[in-house]
This record gives C-alpha cells, sequence and structure tokens, in this order.
C-alpha cells in the first residue's frame, strides 16, 4: 500500500512534463487579442468610407461571448446627415437564411418533420418539379429524376436558383420572380403569403437536378413555407417566438416597426467608378421594408437586424444550440448544420455547406478562416463568420447593392491578423 502514493506522484509529475513539451494548441495560442493590431481596423474601415466606396458600417467581434471589437463608421443617411451607430439597424438579406434553417432544425427535433422528407410532404406543388435543360442555343423542359428533400433546401442542392439566368429568366418574370423580384430573392413587395409564391416556383423549371450540383436560390423561401406548414403559424411569428424573443434579439424584425424607422440604413449602390451612390426605391434599392405590405416572410432573405442582436444569434450557434440561459438546439444539430453535407459538390474550392452554413474545408480556401470555421453573408453586402478553434464570431454589417470593393475580404483578414 505505501507503495501506490509515490506511483501517483510520478505518473502525476510525468503528465505534467509532456503536457509542457506539448505544442500549444491552436485554441491556446488564439485566446487573446493584440488591442494595438485591432485598432488597425479603424483607420482601414475609414479608408473605405474617406475613398468614397461606402457610406457606412458597422464592425463587431466577439470571442467567448465578450466583444472584443465594436466599431461603427460613416453615414446611415449620408445625404441626411445621419450618422452610422452601432444600434442601426440594416437589410441583412441573405444572413435570414441562418435563423429559418434552425427552425427547421429545432421542427426536426421536435418530431415535427425529418430532413430527408419531400418538399411534397408539405407542398404538394412540387410533387412533380422540372428541369430546364440548355444544349447550345436549345432548352428542353424535362421532369426531375426525384423530388426534392428539405436536406436538397438546406444543403442549395436542390437546383432552384433564383431564376435569373437567361434560358429561364422570362419564364421565371411571367410569375413575378427572378428579374421580376429585383435580383431574385427579394418578395418584400409582395402582397401575398411566402407559400403562395413558393406554390408558383414549383410550376417553373429549375436548372439543375436534385443533388447534381450546388445551386444557390430560393431554397430556404421554401422551407419557411415548410415551416409554416408544419406549425401552422406565420414564418414571422415562428421566428419572433422561438429564436429572437428568447435570445433578446430586440431589433429583429421582417419589417421594421414605425417607432423604429429612424434607425434603418439606408441602401447604397457601387457606381462605374466604385463610388457609393444612394440607391432607388424598390427591389433592387430601399425596398418596402418599412412601408410595404407586410405579409410575405422571405425565409431566405427578408429580415431586418443590428450588428449587435446578430452577434447574440451567432453566440447561440458558438456555444452549441444554447446561450442567454436559453436552449434553441441540441449541440448534434448545430454539428450537423455546421458540417459539410454536400461533399465536393462545389467543384473542389475548399469550401462546402452544412444545413444552412458555408463550412471551410481548407486553411486558404476563405481568407485566414481557420478549417472548421462557418458562416455566410448578405445581399447587401453584410458577412459573418464563426472560428470554432479561436471561440470567436465576426461580423460586418453593410447595406450597398451592388458592393464592389474588397471591403468583405479585407475586414476579416485583419481581424484575424489581430489574434495572438
Amino acid at each position: 500500500m505505501s507503495g501506490k502514493p509515490n506511483l501517483l506522484v510520478r505518473y502525476s509529475q510525468l503528465a505534467t512534463l509532456m503536457v509542457c513539451l506539448l505544442p500549444l494548441s491552436v485554441s491556446a495560442q488564439s485566446n487573446r487579442f493584440d488591442a494595438s493590431r485591432l485598432d488597425r481596423i479603424d483607420e482601414v474601415l475609414q479608408g473605405y468610407v474617406d475613398r468614397g466606396e461606402i457610406a457606412g458600417a458597422v464592425a463587431l467581434v466577439q470571442q467567448n461571448g465578450r466583444t472584443v471589437y465594436e466599431h461603427a463608421v460613416g453615414w446611415a443617411d449620408k445625404e441626411a446627415g445621419r450618422e452610422m451607430s452601432t444600434s442601426s439597424m440594416f437589410r441583412i438579406a441573405s444572413q435570414t437564411k441562418a435563423l429559418t434553417s434552425v427552425l427547421i432544425l429545432q421542427l426536426m427535433e421536435e418530431g415535427k418533420l425529418n430532413v430527408s422528407d419531400p418538399v411534397s410532404r408539405y407542398i404538394p406543388a412540387f410533387a412533380s418539379t422540372t428541369v430546364a435543360v440548355r444544349e447550345g442555343d436549345e432548352v428542353t423542359i424535362v421532369p426531375a429524376q426525384r423530388q426534392i428533400t428539405l436536406q436538397d433546401l438546406l444543403t442549395h442542392s436542390a437546383g432552384i436558383s433564383y431564376g435569373t439566368q437567361p434560358h429561364i429568366a422570362d419564364l421565371y418574370r411571367a410569375q413575378g420572380l427572378g428579374p421580376a423580384a429585383g435580383n431574385g430573392w427579394y418578395t418584400a413587395d409582395k402582397d401575398e403569403p411566402v407559400c403562395t409564391t413558393m406554390e408558383r416556383l414549383a410550376t417553373l423549371p429549375f436548372i439543375s437536378q436534385p443533388g447534381e450540383a450546388w445551386v444557390y436560390g430560393y431554397n430556404t423561401d421554401v422551407l419557411g413555407c415548410v415551416a409554416e406548414r408544419v406549425s401552422g403559424m406565420p414564418l414571422d411569428e415562428l421566428i419572433r417566438t422561438r429564436i429572437t424573443e428568447p435570445l433578446g434579439m430586440v431589433d429583429t424584425h421582417f419589417f421594421v416597426p414605425e417607432d423604429k424607422r429612424n434607425r434603418v440604413v439606408t441602401v447604397y449602390s457601387s457606381d462605374a467608378d466604385g463610388k457609393a451612390v444612394r440607391a432607388p426605391e424598390g427591389a433592387i434599392g430601399q425596398g418596402s421594408y418599412i412601408d410595404g405590405p407586410r405579409r410575405n416572410f422571405a425565409g431566405g432573405a427578408g429580415l431586418i437586424s443590428t450588428a449587435r442582436d446578430y452577434a447574440r444569434f451567432l453566440e447561440m450557434i458558438r456555444q452549441g444550440g444554447e446561450a442567454f440561459g436559453e436552449k434553441i438546439l441540441s449541440p448534434r444539430a448545430v454539428e450537423l448544420m455546421t458540417t459539410n453535407q454536400i461533399g465536393d459538390l462545389r467543384g473542389g474550392i475548399g469550401r462546402g455547406f452544412g444545413l444552412g452554413f458555408e463550412t471551410t474545408e481548407r486553411y486558404g480556401a476563405n481568407g485566414m478562416d481557420a478549417v472548421g470555421s462557418f458562416g455566410w453573408g448578405g445581399a447587401y453586402g453584410s458577412i459573418y463568420r464563426i472560428d470554432p478553434t479561436a471561440n470567436i464570431s465576426i461580423l460586418l454589417m453593410v447595406n450597398q447593392l451592388p458592393l464592389s470593393n474588397d471591403i468583405r475580404i479585407k475586414y476579416p483578414t485583419m481581424v484575424y491578423q489581430a489574434l495572438e
């Protein structure tokens, strides 16, 4: 008996020595920021404003749920002299997709659907979809080889585009979609429920057979309709009661409340010289998010939010589905969403797609993102990333369509260069 304590002591000493000899892990090396290097971001962002390339932006970085960098630069409305602030509200377009995808995974966890289910179980119009096959100048409409599933929609492998390709654009335009909806994704001006729009979409040809290609388009808008059909509730109420209210996202809405309209950022566009100019009214400009019909809740592109609000959503995902005392998803569901589910469908670019998020599969494929990082962005210029190796989330909010400069590339680089 007397020899056992000595053996335990020696084992402990050996284990301590082995730990000391091991190289630092990525997370250990990346556990803090150099404040002086973070300060560089201010100058870089201000440069875009000073050169007239953007009107303004809000940037935010969190690590382990703590804000380590937050900065508003430029103008929320340059012509009106309204400065950008950290509480400014942005059209986040495709950043909406992540919330709708979480909603679908919630319904899966409640046993109300399976991601392998055919879409037609919830939207019968999708039982017999078609594909427009182009060979030279000839276009042939053929039946889909199989039904589209919810997983196809979550991974953008259903073959559904935004209907702007030349060989199908006229067909989509005739149904109020594709070119008739701005750049395809815009439906805020439609005085009809989203399911009515998606049923009309089902009658149009798609551009690839289900499962054969990664095609970005109306997929998540279809999922929004599925969520409504499964729950019997409108999408805005679903997202509010299941995600935004529990997480304390007080400024995230499909349509802006009247008392918040003066916080909404003006949309700008890039002219031929790359300068920011005020965008027009309408689908490719300011949109109908304040004074529109308020009936069509686009699960793929419809939300308005702030950087601080969206950071709360990202923190929930980063922590495996639970944050601020609220459990939104299980850790396994989050892992499913943030793991590449499409193999090499994107053609060897080193980036995959999970059930709602783009994934980084190779270091260097997405700037300095570590392998295992994930995120996406929005058509108005915003981007976000979560890097689990450094426990950070990165956000840049801009409202400029199109955005023709490199701020979306440079900003994440400036964040990563400040990591120790």
